[in-house]
């Protein structure tokens, strides 16, 4: 799934691309909303909010939209449009000069902009929001002082953004157990603001780069490294799944850095 990085550049994307412009066509391609039609209205900007995407369009609407596991939005000269998509395609937005495309969207939903906080409401602080409140992360987070620290940091409502990529990382580099409950770890707030400064270093190239290595096998730490020697203490990468049944969620670590 692509993580509050990923979908901060996203929606620079979709900013030079519509923003300031009239929609010549809209094409939404889910049931909910096939008849509507945005055409004529100026777009005003797009925004992210942790992993979702906020298309604010003239006459108080918004489009909403998420990427979830495997979506993403193409964008390209209009009438040549990006290719690929096929049947997968879930909106177009174009206008004059440029077409954006979204692919397998995980959502995509379209509502009066002063209802925003029905879809957003429930997240905690924005990773990468001007907004952006460590502290009220780190308060969200101790509300469950006996959840394991890496179920809490993928859950949107303490903090947006973090997904499996940057909870492995950060948990590695500050050495701490991922099944570890938060009421025992004492530095809630370093786990914090280590995640902000590794979301914020990657928000404007492509890729996740934790090691400061740009090269495509020397990226991570811990993440897409299973069975692979740590680079620091050469211990093997352990892979396991946390969450709930059913929710189970990919983490890796390192047992020599992250012991018990």
């Amino acid at each position: 799934m692509p993580e509050g990085d990923a979908v901060y550049r996203t929606a620079r994307r979709l900013r030079e691309a519509l923003d300031g412009r009239v929609l010549t066509r809209s094409d939404f391609r889910v049931p909910r909303h096939a008849t509507a039609d945005l055409s004529g209205r100026t777009v005003l900007t797009t925004l992210s909010r942790g992993k979702h995407l906020l298309t604010r369009v003239e006459g108080g609407l918004t489009v909403h939209t998420h990427l979830r596991m495997d979506g993403s939005w193409r964008v390209g000269p209009a009438g040549r449009g990006p290719r690929g998509g096929g049947d997968m395609v879930r909106l177009v937005l174009a206008n004059a000069e440029w077409e954006a495309v979204g692919i397998r969207l995980g959502m995509v939903d379209l509502l009066r902009t002063a209802e925003e906080a029905r879809v957003v409401g429930h997240l905690g602080p924005d990773l990468l929001g001007a907004d952006w409140d460590p502290a009220e992360a780190v308060r969200r987070l101790r509300e469950g002082p006996g959840r394991t620290i890496g179920e809490a940091l993928l859950d949107q409502r303490n903090l947006a953004g973090i997904g499996t990529i940057y909870r492995a990382e950060t948990l590695f580099l500050r050495g701490v157990w991922p099944w570890r409950a938060v009421g025992d770890i004492e530095d809630v707030e370093g786990i914090v603001t280590l995640a902000h400064r590794l979301l914020d270093a990657n928000k404007i190239h492509a890729g996740t780069v934790t090691t400061g290595d740009r090269r495509p096998a020397a990226q991570t730490w811990v993440y897409g490294r299973a069975g692979r020697p740590c680079r620091r203490c050469g211990t093997r990468i352990r892979r396991g799944e946390m969450g709930a049944q059913a929710q189970e969620r990919l983490i890796l670590w390192c047992p020599g850095c992250q012991p018990p």
